[in-house]
């Protein structure tokens, strides 16, 4: 068995809401094709900034996946968490979760980092520009970050559900994860809906632009002439289930989740710390019970900074050694950084890489970061047989978190 002593927890639903795809059957699409969801941002006035590209979720219609609460209640971020959990819980067989759920007992665990810093956004705007007279109550009352998990419980009309979200910045949603898989081995729940959700926000675009890490045009993890981040948006949400339920009720297994690994260094606010990197692969490694040279492909954090990109690389040769490291991609090259939802659609990737036997590619790579040495898979997905993946969570403040996932196997009936 896998891990520590207990039931082994499988993914049987995806989710995604992201700038290249809605729907884990179009974020596939665009994972293989390599495609782009770079452009002009649209969400906030962008003068006075001399850069204003990012990754936005465009054409989104949460009508089409919010069927029982008001929208107009949801600010974008919990319409994006709501949808992806519809999306994820209709693809692991559950097409009228009302009914087929609303007694079980179940967990959701949402990872965030900015909640609904966009409405936060528009709030402080109304006050500067109308008075706070003038604010609209309805818009404030979409704020608490809690709501990010909450509302899917509200939407199914779950009775039995503990909902929790998790503000570990860009680690959230490996976090959620984490939480969820803990909750099936342990017996505590038979299934879990686990991911995060964030929105593009002037507050963080801001903040990584005084960093001066914005990229101007386009995002380029681990190449030589990189220049930053593009923010992104989005939310990936899977569903967890323990292997007896997922066999009892015949539903497709997309992966298992192997382990995963926490810590916090607390080192520095915004700086990556290369030991605590490594002591975070080696404890997921350990959990799963996973030996370097099993790991088949890594989904990096692999943000496009120089600091980022050259810690985490160092880090993984000294996990994986100098001569022949896995091949680590960045999907960020193509989602931008959707902060609290980056490893949760890293994860979908991850599981879908594993199904379908590929590993996407980190787009828009001239030349590698000779600092940084490490296969990228530049450019073209390419075709692989997976057996098991990893996926890193590097957050500000020294919060990591890595998940492993191993492939389905043929002696499940």
């Amino acid at each position: 068995m896998r891990g520590e002593p207990g039931r082994r927890v499988v993914i049987t639903g995806l989710g995604a809401v992201s700038g290249i795809g809605v729907g884990a059957a179009e974020f596939l699409a665009g994972l293989r094709a390599g495609k782009s969801a770079a452009g002009p941002i649209t969400a906030f006035d962008t003068e006075g900034f001399d850069r204003s590209t990012a990754c936005e979720v465009k054409d989104f219609e949460p009508a089409r996946w919010i069927r029982n609460l008001d929208v107009r209640t949801l600010g974008r971020a919990s319409r994006f968490s709501v949808a992806a959990a519809r999306m994820a819980v209709a693809d692991a067989g559950f097409p009228e979760p009302e009914s087929a759920l609303r007694d079980t007992p179940c967990l959701i665990s949402v990872g965030t980092t900015d909640g609904e810093s966009r409405d936060l956004d528009r709030l402080v705007e109304e006050e500067v520009d109308l008075g706070p007279e003038r604010m609209d109550p309805s818009v404030a009352r979409r704020v608490p970050a809690g709501r990010l998990s909450s509302v899917i419980a509200q939407e199914f009309g779950l009775t039995r559900a503990e909902a929790v979200t998790l503000p570990t910045a860009c680690a959230a949603g490996n976090y959620a994860i984490g939480y969820g898989f803990d909750a099936i081995r342990g017996g505590d729940v038979d299934l879990a809906l686990c991911g995060g959700a964030d929105a593009l926000c002037r507050k963080t675009f801001t903040g990584f632009y005084r960093l001066g890490t914005i990229a101007p045009e386009r995002c380029q993890p681990f190449d030589k002439d990189r220049k930053g981040i593009l923010t992104g948006e989005g939310a990936g949400v899977l569903v967890l289930e323990s292997l007896e339920s997922a066999l009892a009720r015949g539903a497709r297994i997309y992966a298992e989740v192997l382990g995963y690994g926490l810590n916090c260094d607390a080192d520095h606010p915004v700086a990556p710390n290369q030991d605590s990197v490594v002591r975070c692969m080696r404890l997921a490694l350990d959990n799963a019970r996973v030996k370097p040279d099993e790991v088949d492909f890594i989904s990096a954090h692999g943000t496009g900074t120089r600091a980022n990109d050259i810690t985490e690389a160092r880090a993984i040769r000294q996990v994986f050694g100098e001569a022949a490291p896995p091949r680590t991609v960045s999907i960020k090259s193509m989602i931008g950084h959707s902060m609290g939802a980056a490893g949760a659609l890293a994860s979908v990737a991850c599981a879908l890489a594993l199904t379908e036997g590929f590993i996407p590619p980190t787009i828009n790579h001239v030349e590698t970061d000779p600092e940084c040495g490490l296969d990228v898979v530049p450019n073209q997905a390419v075709a692989a047989d997976l057996k098991v993946v990893q996926n890193n969570g590097l957050a500000f403040g020294g919060n990591n978190a890595v998940v492993l996932f191993g492939k389905r196997q043929a002696d499940w009936s």
